[in-house]
């Protein structure tokens, strides 16, 4: 496979501009239905699996663009070299999840964009019944599968926005892996399998989800000042500002690893994850919650240093076992 500069329509402005001047490995033939974008860091093998899940389940109708962020381009000419119909582009830099979601949207010539993470697999029709879901819902922006994990357990991928409660009812949060059914979690997290028709929600996680091209290039797609974390959560607080529902539909199913990429840079993570938060609070935070933005950013300040140190307390042990 050569490389190639990928042109692109100059409609879409800067974001558009910019990815002309990156070389692509592969090329889609006819403008697609859905354009599939995955963002890679490192996981070459969870993303085999999910390109192969990929394979089996698309079509002409659809085009599948992976964004490789600080990219071994010897695998990808692999990957291109068995998978002709898909696009592949490698960057030497890490950017960032939104930056490589935009990048990604730039090339993409779908009418929809599944935004797929690669430690996923998904399951026949997905795609197709997303689509299907946006055509028959216009005023719909953004609607989500239900993901689970590799146990078959379902995992919390709908949710409210973040706010004071999320302290304590976050995905993550020390109240919710010890007392998964306290009220701060409820309110927080969409849990189990309800519900079982689709149902509109704040916000879908960003591990996948399908949104209509037009309402993410009105407003602006992605916030790039989100390096990794939060900004599926602003993207959808966005879009219901402009007027576009977010949906969790759980007709639509895939499985999700989780975690795969982070493993490969845990405190760089870590610390993105508590910046992320704390642009999401300037951002969109009520008056109160912005008033008190100082308060917010010691907390977190501080909630990242025990972070980071249990982090390395459980490295020690370890090593010491081994």
């Amino acid at each position: 496979m050569s490389l190639y500069y990928a042109s692109v329509s100059s409609t879409r402005g800067r974001r558009a501009r910019s990815a002309k001047r990156h070389a692509t490995i592969g090329r889609v033939q006819h403008p697609p239905f859905v354009s599939i974008i995955i963002i890679n860091y490192r996981t070459y093998a969870e993303l085999g699996a999910c390109l192969n899940s990929l394979a089996q389940n698309s079509d002409e109708h659809q085009e599948v663009i992976v964004i490789d962020q600080e990219s071994k381009v010897d695998a990808l000419r692999e990957f291109a070299q068995r998978l002709p119909r898909f696009v592949f582009v490698p960057d030497a830099a890490n950017r960032g999840f939104a930056a490589g979601v935009n990048r990604g949207a730039a090339l993409a010539r779908g009418k929809y964009l599944l935004i797929l993470n690669p430690d996923c697999s998904i399951e026949p029709r997905l795609s197709e019944t997303l689509a299907c879901w946006l055509d028959a819902h216009p005023e719909v922006g953004v609607v989500g599968p239900r993901i689970r994990n590799e146990d078959g357990t379902v995992q919390p991928s709908a949710r409210r926005f973040p706010d004071i409660t999320t302290v304590l009812g976050g995905r993550t949060s020390f109240l919710t892996r010890i007392l998964p059914g306290n009220w701060f979690t409820k309110r927080n997290l969409l849990a189990g399998d309800q519900p079982t028709v689709p149902h509109k929600v704040d916000w879908v996680s960003g591990a996948c989800f399908m949104v209509r091209r037009d309402a993410f290039e009105a407003v602006g797609g992605m916030d790039e000042g989100f390096f990794l974390y939060w900004e599926d959560a602003d993207l959808c607080r966005r879009l219901k500002k402009a007027g576009w529902d977010t949906v969790y539909h759980s007709g639509a199913e895939l499985l999700h690893v989780g975690g795969r990429a982070v493993a490969y840079a845990p405190e760089r993570a870590l610390v993105a994850f508590h910046r992320s938060a704390y642009r999401y609070v300037r951002k969109h935070g009520s008056v109160l919650e912005r008033t008190f933005t100082p308060v917010v950013y010691v907390g977190l300040g501080a909630r990242l240093v025990l972070k980071l140190a249990w982090h390395r307390v459980r490295l020690a042990i370890s090593s010491l076992r081994t």
